[in-house]
């Protein structure tokens, strides 16, 4: 689907219907399939879920279209003789001043880029005197308090949450069509993101988790004209489901100034009319959705449910660490036709607490699942890195537009497939052109202080921000000369074998919580989640099919990202192509 005025991306909206991807397709689409009947489509079952109540709640997600919502609702209602009084939350909200002082101090300043974590709630942007004005009309057949936090009014009756994925948020920002929570007018879309991910998600999502267990029905409002509707008992059952088996979230995929050619080339049903995709969010679970699917019928919900729900189930050994926070991410980085990603490096946990309230960090590793001749990653320091000279060419090159020597200071090495490069928190890096990484990552996504971007513009056309002061508090010198061949790239050992399987170990870097396996198998190989989440991808075959202990099956194609939950207890996975399979697995260490 083009741009709309309401929705700026070339990528396709999803679909109200989509057919399954042919086998050993990858699917842009991984559904979780419902009984039939549970999904329906359009404001009539919205409607006839109010219909019998005095009173109701119609909560929701920001960037939600709220009069668009109403008025389908509204003529819905009308239709079945039912007039409705509609109450707007946002009339409690405080005023813009009073919210613009609640958040300033989360926003750093003039950053553009980098704020801290949210630590109110929802309710810290209302007016308490004022949510409690809001209350039923007693002439109206039914009334409605509708809105982000309309819950907080604590009316009876019915609930109802609107959400909207999290990519389809960024795209209305992108065109203007939606603003931040309390704001009655959009801003610069960048810096929009930033206050979403620092402020309004937690608040959020603070509140979403409040109220999983109250759901009565869940609506995903994606596509204004065409909402699709799932009642909240099944929407708890099928994550029930989820949290004690396996399951895929929607992935969704990016243009970038590096960007190459191998999604769109390997991937079907993308959008074509874009320059390139840089990035595939496989599973970067703040932002990624679940899929559901019922009578070919779809809906999406953000994975931040799964977590309110269960996350213990999901979790397992690790729950009590991370909480709600799903630990670990896969996303795909693409320089295949493409160039060299900006030189980078990511914050020490210390760091990232104190700066941006993050409670763990950036700890990455670079898995290549496909290249082409003589690609390479930069990794480490050269020995005789001079620190002061070093930032003194980024500065240089930064004000006078001018090329830095990058491997004067900074080392490369020779990137093949199956290789695994360990990149914690401090370590300068980045990948070279030529390659397709499957990025095995501790969840945080957005904290990469750029040093040096070759003189390379964005799509838009301007200089990508560096963030030089920022690296210079976090870099590890010590990183250098052969350390980072014994340290920094792992060294793959057999860990068990039979006849037609073998598990080889990839080991990470003892600061980082995650550690890599990689399953080897001509037939089947049996696993044991030993109460830990497994992160899994399909890193060469054309495709698997997984059966938990439990019977839950699923079959998954070449480089899809698939998840099997701790409670899952042990799974099956059977070879469904020739030759030899394997399948990259990430899990928390014990």
């Amino acid at each position: 689907m083009p741009s709309t005025p309401w929705r700026n991306s070339a990528q396709h909206l999803l679909p109200a219907r989509a057919a399954p991807a042919a086998p050993g397709q990858y699917d842009i689409y991984p559904a979780f399939q419902l009984a039939p009947g549970d999904i329906a489509t359009g404001y009539a079952p919205i409607a006839r879920a109010l219909a019998g109540a005095r009173q109701a709640t119609l909560d929701g997600y920001v960037g939600v279209f709220w009069d668009d919502m109403r008025a389908g609702v509204d003529a819905e209602l009308a239709r079945m003789g039912l007039r409705a009084a509609w109450l707007p939350a946002e009339q409690a909200l405080l005023p813009a001043a009073a919210i613009e002082r609640l958040v300033a101090p989360f926003l750093g300043g003039d950053d553009p880029l980098f704020g801290t974590r949210f630590t109110g709630d929802l309710a810290s942007f209302f007016d308490a005197e004022r949510l409690a004005a809001l209350a039923p009309d007693p002439a109206a057949d039914l009334s409605i308090v509708y809105g982000c936090g309309a819950a907080l009014a604590g009316w009876d009756g019915p609930l109802i949450y609107a959400d909207l994925p999290k990519n389809e948020l960024q795209f209305r920002a992108r065109a203007g069509s939606v603003a931040n929570l309390g704001c009655a007018a959009p801003g610069d879309h960048k810096r929009m993101y930033k206050r979403f991910y620092f402020v309004d998600w937690p608040a959020l999502n603070r509140h979403k988790a409040s109220l999983v267990a109250r759901v009565g029905l869940l609506v995903d409002a994606q596509r204004p004209a065409e909402p699709a509707s799932l009642s909240g008992e099944s929407f708890r059952a099928a994550l029930g489901q989820m949290s004690r088996s396996l399951f895929r979230v929607r992935p969704w995929f990016e243009p970038g100034p590096w960007g190459g050619q191998w999604i769109k080339r390997h991937i079907a049903g993308l959008a074509q009319d874009v320059p390139n995709y840089a990035w595939s969010f496989e599973l970067i679970v703040p932002e990624n959705g679940l899929l559901f699917a019922s009578d070919g019928n779809l809906l999406e919900a953000s994975f931040d449910w799964l977590m309110f729900h269960d996350h213990r189930a999901v979790l397992g050994a690790a729950a009590g660490r991370f909480g709600y926070d799903f630990p670990i991410r896969f996303d795909f980085l693409d320089t295949v036709g493409g160039g060299n990603l900006s030189l980078q490096c990511h914050p020490r946990p210390e760091y990232a607490l104190r700066e941006f309230g993050e409670p763990f960090t950036q700890d990455e590793t670079y898995y290549i699942l496909d290249c082409e001749p003589g690609a390479r990653v930069f990794l480490g320091f050269q020995e005789d890195i001079d620190p002061p000279a070093f930032r003194a060419a980024l500065e240089r090159s930064y004000a006078e537009a001018s090329p830095v020597e990058v491997e004067r200071f900074v080392q490369s090495h020779p990137a093949a497939r199956g290789d695994l490069f360990l990149i914690p928190s401090g370590t300068i890096h980045c990948s070279g052109a030529g390659s397709l990484v499957l990025e095995i990552s501790a969840t945080p996504y957005i904290f990469t202080f750029k040093m040096y971007d070759w003189l390379r513009l964005d799509l838009d056309g301007r200089p990508r921000p560096l963030n030089i002061a920022r690296a210079f508090e976090n870099l590890a010198f010590e990183r250098r000369g052969a350390r980072v061949r014994d340290e920094l790239i792992a060294r793959p050992a057999t860990l068990a074998e039979g006849p037609g399987w073998r598990v080889v170990h990839l080991p990470t870097h003892p600061a980082q919580f995650y550690d890599v396996h990689r399953l080897e198998f001509e037939q089947a190989i049996e696993v044991a989640t030993e109460d830990a989440c497994h992160v899994l991808s399909l890193v060469e075959g054309s495709a698997i099919l997984v059966e938990t202990a439990g019977g839950a099956r699923g079959r998954f194609s070449h480089a899809e990202t698939f998840v099997v939950s701790a409670a899952a207890g042990s799974y099956r996975i059977r070879n469904l192509g020739g030759g030899v399979a394997k399948v990259v697995k990430a899990f928390v260490k014990p």
